[in-house]
């Protein structure tokens, strides 16, 4: 069920498109038909070990539009310039403008 599940919730966070983010609690939300024991922290455990570039993980922030501080290679900064690249907008160092990039697949 562990691949199975990466699978899912790696072809769910292609979805998002560029631009746009979601948070960790919506992923599991939209996916607890497959696992109903989903919650955020498993989403975020699944998404840290996601080794694809064609997964675009950057565009997954917590519940307050905060970036992961253990964003692959440079942590939330490199997270946060792959976000202003797509022309993401934050609302302080740390926190995505959740009220304008927060994407409702």
């Amino acid at each position: 069920m562990k691949n199975n599940l990466q699978k899912i919730i790696f072809e769910f966070v292609k979805k998002i498109p560029k631009g746009k983010v979601v948070t960790y609690g919506y992923i599991s939300d939209e996916l607890k038909k497959y696992k109903k024991s989903l919650n955020a922290h498993v989403v975020g455990w699944v998404l840290h070990k996601n080794k694809s570039s064609s997964v675009p993980c950057h565009r997954v922030v917590d519940r307050n539009g905060r970036l992961a501080p253990n964003f692959a290679f440079d942590g939330a900064k490199e997270q946060r310039r792959r976000l202003e690249a797509e022309g993401v907008t934050f609302v302080d160092e740390m926190h995505v403008n959740l009220d304008k990039h927060l994407w409702k697949g």
